[in-house]
């Protein structure tokens, strides 16, 4: 398995180191700062092979040049975010491949956060590295595509096995449940996912990795094809993307 480990950044950002035992190989996912990552390395006293970047924000790409030139990493992001990414070294796309040592990523596109944007499924190790496209009890809002494109990336990363670990980008659990209990306040697992998630951080703990089986009972964002949901909207028979649509309206100002 691999051995991952999580890197806070900023006021709610995280980034992740991925090592492949094997190998020694190294990856870190969207650097947005350099500093911790150096110095998460140094304390473990690993180098940097490869540089993952799900999408060009700058809050996930920000460190990523400095430490390419610290460590001669390569940088691996969407082949359709080069002119945005500078010193991409491998631009990739839906179903292509990255090899870390003895493990394998498979590329997903899940475009909607920003028309690029890509996750990376380590499938032996069953995790998924989904940077704002998908969040624990969330999802990210829709800047650069459609809300069509967004449900169809929600649907992708649903279509992943139930026990997937899920990496996201950001710790917005505890909003995200305020949220889904405003819109699925009958959802009784969704209650106990919450109470748990505020005891997790009441203690200063992550909420991140988040098990995906879970998120597709309580999340609302993975679920706009439910008809109970749809009816607690008042959009009973109302097409999933519709219905998603209106979600993620209503958590935009919320």
């Amino acid at each position: 398995m691999l051995d991952i480990q999580r890197i806070p950044l900023f006021r709610d950002n995280y980034c992740y180191l991925i090592r492949a035992p094997g190998t020694g190989a190294v990856a870190c996912v969207d650097p947005g700062v350099h500093e911790p990552v150096v110095a998460a390395l140094d304390d473990r006293g690993w180098t940097l092979d490869l540089i993952l970047l799900t999408h060009h924000h700058a809050d996930h790409i920000g460190g990523a040049d400095a430490l390419k030139v610290r460590y001669g990493a390569d940088i691996v992001g969407a082949e359709a975010d080069r002119h945005r990414i500078a010193a991409l070294d491998r631009g990739v796309g839906h179903g292509d491949t990255v090899r870390l040592g003895e493990h394998e990523a498979k590329v997903i596109a899940t475009p909607g956060h920003t028309l690029g944007h890509i996750a990376f499924w380590f499938s032996a190790s069953g995790a998924v590295f989904c940077g704002d496209t998908l969040f624990s009890l969330g999802c990210g809002r829709v800047f650069e595509g459609s809300h069509a494109q967004m449900w169809d990336s929600l649907q992708a990363l649903r279509g992943l096995p139930d026990d997937t670990m899920v990496y996201c980008g950001h710790e917005y659990t505890e909003a995200n449940g305020q949220f889904a209990l405003a819109v699925d306040p009958d959802n009784r697992t969704l209650h106990d996912a919450v109470a748990e998630d505020r005891a997790h951080r009441a203690q200063g703990r992550p909420t991140i990795p988040c098990h995906l089986g879970e998120e597709k009972r309580t999340n609302p964002f993975l679920r706009a094809d439910d008809p109970a949901l749809a009816a607690a909207l008042g959009l009973s028979g109302r097409p999933a993307v519709e219905v998603f649509t209106a979600l993620r309206q209503r958590k935009d100002t919320f």
